[in-house]
This record gives C-alpha cells, structure tokens and sequence, in this order.
C-alpha cells in the first residue's frame, strides 16, 4: 500500500502554502495526497449548540476549501480529507507516521525573510518518526526553479539545487536516503554539506593540523557519498567540506536552494523530545522549504 503525502491545514496562508508543495511533491512521487485538520474542540458528534457548531463548521469550509483550490491546480493529483477530533501536535504525528512525508506550513519573521515553526509544527517535528518538511508562505511553483535568462521566475528552467548537512563520523542512512532521492525526483543538483571544527592546538603546528582535519574530513564524507553516488548515478553531487558551525554553513549553501533536508535523531522517550540544534537553526532562518528527516 503507498503511503501517502499528508499536509496539515489550518486555514492560514502558511498552511495552503504547504498544501501547494505537498501536491507537486504528491505528482513527483507518483502518491496520494490526504488532507488533514485537526483540532479537540470539534467534539465526537454534530451538534445544535453554536459553540460547539462553528469549529466543526469552519474545519469544514478549510478542508472543502483548500480541496477545491488543490482539484482545479493539480488534478492529477488523488486527493482526500481528513478531520481529527484530537490536539493538533499528536493528531499530525499520528497522521505523519503513517505518511511517507509531512508537510506544515511555517510562519515568516516580519523583516528578516527567515520563517518561525509554531509550537504545533516544532511539537511535529520533536516527536515525528518520518520525514517531515516545513513551508513557508510565498512559495510559488516558480520559485522552485532557477531565474531564467533574464532573472526572472520561471516555471520552464531547471529545479533548484536539494542541499542536505551530513556528519560523516556518524552518517544518517535515512536522511541521506531522503536527500539523494528527492534530487534524483526533481532532476536536480544535490549539495552535501559537511562542517568541520578546527583541532585545539597552539603554536606552529596549528596551520598543519588545521590542514590535516579539513583533508581527513574530505576522506571521510568521500567513503560516506561513494555508495550513494553509484545508487544514484544520475545525481549531480558537490562536496561541500567547509570549517565552520554546521548551521552557519548550512545557511549560506541554502540561500538559493530549492529544499534543505537535515536530520533528527531520534531520542528515548525518557530523553524528551527535541530537534536538535542544527535543526532548529535552519527551521527558524532558512527560506526554503526544510526537511527534518528522523533517524537512529
């Protein structure tokens, strides 16, 4: 049985957004699509009484709406909806692990063209078990794709790059997996990023041994990719190994990438639940879509 593609709505902007992304990621992968929205006060049965009319009424009117707007832009698309009478976080995580991605809308910080997770989309994504890719508002089937000759938006010229941060000393199958496969989907180029932190050593010899962690790094991500690079033979790959903070790093090679997908480990119940920092930077700065891919 296919696993679906299952965004969640809200009826914001964000979230038609995502549910825009979701459906041309729906077409890439040959899936269905399943709308959900969810919200406790809905209540288990109709009733008369206003307060507790309108939720229902209104969960409506967003999936009907975003349906209609999703048939007449995708109609290739099988599409289907769903209304969850449950906390948004845990109905979204129920629906995601049974998804093969999750996709939620993500809002913008006014003036500085990042965008912010709310609580429901960082609760997701803690707790999620499959990938799961935050949208930000604005993104357009123009945007992506590289300018044309004029430097203007297109939908005719190729798809932007898919960049993915790997840790070579502890790779994550999962998100490597994730990140070769969607460039492989999109015909694009797929850029790994790799930051290394210089070794604490003073003197003469820190120039050496500066020079010595940049080329074992490049050993390392090398054995990582070479694998992945005859599965996926099609794949246009660039090593970046770069000194620096991972997310920093991360940040400038996705200013103009079309998805970034980095990976969550998966921690113990005992543990709680979190997305780890790298994650968390780029969820709260980088403009396009992110994928947060969880792994062991």
């Amino acid at each position: 049985m296919l696993r679906p593609v299952v965004v969640g709505l809200d009826g914001s902007r964000e979230s038609l957004a995502a549910a825009d992304w979701a459906a041309r990621e729906a077409l890439r992968r040959g899936l269905p699509l399943r709308l959900v929205h969810a919200f406790e006060g809905l209540g288990p049965e109709e009733s008369d009484l206003p307060e507790l009319a309108a939720p229902r009424h209104w969960a409506r009117r967003i999936l009907r709406g975003a349906m209609d707007r999703l048939d007449e832009r995708y109609p290739q698309v099988c599409l289907s909806t769903e209304q969850v009478a449950r906390p948004a976080a845990d109905a979204l995580v129920a629906a995601g692990d049974a998804a093969e991605l999750l996709v939620l809308g993500s809002r913008a910080f006014s003036g500085f063209g990042g965008f912010m997770a709310g609580s429901v989309a960082l609760q997701t994504v803690a707790r999620a078990e499959r990938p799961v890719v935050l949208v930000r508002a604005g993104q357009t089937p123009e945007g992506e794709h590289t300018a044309d000759e004029e430097g203007r938006p297109s939908a005719h010229t190729p798809l932007r790059a898919v960049v993915v941060g790997v840790d070579p000393v502890q790779p994550a199958e999962e998100l490597l997996a994730f990140a070769f496969e969607s460039a492989a989907l999109r015909a694009a180029p797929l850029r790994v990023v790799c930051a290394w932190r210089p070794p604490f050593v003073r003197g003469t010899a820190e120039a050496t041994a500066r020079e010595a962690a940049g080329a074992a790094t490049e050993k390392a991500l090398a054995m990582v990719l070479g694998p992945w690079r005859k599965k996926f033979p099609a794949v246009e790959v660039t090593a970046l190994v770069e000194e620096g903070h991972p997310a920093q790093r991360l940040l400038h090679a996705a200013q103009d990438a079309g998805l970034l997908a980095v990976g969550r480990r998966i921690r113990p119940a005992r543990l709680g639940t979190h997305t780890g920092p790298v994650a968390h930077a780029v969820m709260h700065h980088v403009r396009c879509p992110v994928a947060v891919v969880p792994h062991e």
